[in-house]
């Protein structure tokens, strides 16, 4: 006979079990298609935002301590990103570089702009010593408004840090997924 936390998980994984099996095909399909409207839903809301703001991320997390104080890691950043607008010097700008996957959060610290209406800048974190050109792609020196993801409009402090924690600990992520399936597909209507 064991005893201990070993038991009671799975005995728990049996309920979850015994609860799929005495649901019927409705049931059952009719809580999945429930799962499948809340994704939707999330994935036009998403859209809707990139449509609303103009940007292709409309909100992203600040994933380092580059930009302290003004922003920590784990705050949370709405951009918009209209092209209309032009770039100034002293804006916090979300831009991505080739060969990089994650787009960086940083302070516009010179812009140069042309008589042909280009504009190039310069970016630089304000917890960092040297500007960005370093973080910029071989040969490159400027940044041009293609390489914008969005603006800094608002934040929310520390609210990004389930994101963090979620992507340094991706078994957490999956069995938070996991949960939040079961609770959806499990949940019954009264």
């Amino acid at each position: 006979c064991r005893s201990g936390s070993g038991g009671n998980r799975g005995g728990a994984a049996m309920d979850l079990f015994g609860d799929l099996r005495r649901m019927n095909k409705r049931q059952l399909y009719y809580q999945v298609l429930n799962f499948a409207m809340i994704v939707s839903s999330a994935l036009m809301i998403w859209k809707g935002l990139i449509v609303v703001t103009g940007s292709e991320s409309p909100i992203v997390v600040v994933l380092s301590g580059s930009m302290e104080p003004a922003f920590h890691r784990g705050d949370l950043l709405f951009l918009t990103n209209f092209h209309d607008d032009p770039i100034r010097a002293g804006e916090i700008v979300v831009f991505k570089v080739e060969g990089r996957d994650i787009p960086i959060v940083h302070r516009v610290i010179k812009v140069h702009e042309k008589g042909n209406g280009n504009i190039k800048f310069l970016t630089k974190g304000d917890n960092n010593e040297v500007d960005d050109r370093g973080l910029y792609k071989e040969g490159q020196n400027w940044l041009e408004k293609k390489d914008v993801v969005g603006r800094a409009r608002g934040f929310l402090p520390y609210v990004g840090m389930v994101t963090i924690i979620m992507n340094d600990y991706p078994k957490f992520k999956y069995a938070l997924l996991a949960v939040m399936g079961a609770y959806v597909l499990l949940k019954r209507e009264s």
